[in-house]
């Protein structure tokens, strides 16, 4: 009874202390980062680039990979007519040109997903000191991604004027 009688003192104590630097929700805006990635000037033209170089690479490497499944059928069509070292050579060199194609397709993957990262933190890196300014020059606290916010009313949200901003200050992201 007595640990039970410290506890609901102490929940009081805490609930009527006075709290010097409340926040006040009008003081938490909201920004949607991948609206920004996705619709801002220099965001278009880093996705753009991506999706074409992919499209471009996957259209050679499509190409390739017929040619070599045509191979594969005109070695298996001479089967019969090869010797077995023969067929096993021609069977191997192949199989390493596939391994190599496959292997081509990867660090196409893996230099399209370094890219999009480099694109991302140098948009980052330039949307900082925006958000910066925007927040003094508006007398906001906190700025919160939209992704982490449970509820909140739409006009907390800055979005539209970061892009706007963005879109004047930063053109293109370097991408090579």
């Amino acid at each position: 009874m007595r640990y039970f009688i410290k506890i609901i003192a102490l929940f009081f104590f805490i609930l009527f202390i006075p709290v010097g630097n409340k926040l006040l929700a009008s003081d938490v805006y909201f920004i949607d980062y991948s609206k920004v990635m996705n619709e801002s000037t220099a965001g278009k033209k880093a996705q753009t680039y991506l999706k074409n170089l992919l499209n471009n690479s996957n259209k050679k490497f499509n190409e390739t990979a017929k040619k070599l499944k045509d191979e594969e059928n005109k070695i298996i069509g001479q089967k019969n007519a090869l010797s077995k070292e023969e067929y096993k050579k021609k069977a191997d060199a192949l199989r390493k040109k596939v391994f190599e194609l496959n292997k081509s397709r990867d660090n196409l993957i893996r230099d399209v997903a370094a890219k999009r990262k480099k694109a991302g933190d140098e948009m980052l890196k330039k949307l900082n000191p925006i958000l910066g300014d925007y927040m003094k020059e508006n007398n906001i606290s906190v700025v919160i991604d939209k992704k982490n916010v449970l509820m909140g009313d739409k006009k907390f949200e800055i979005t539209s004027q970061i892009i706007e901003i963005l879109n004047k200050q930063f053109k293109s992201i370097s991408l090579n």
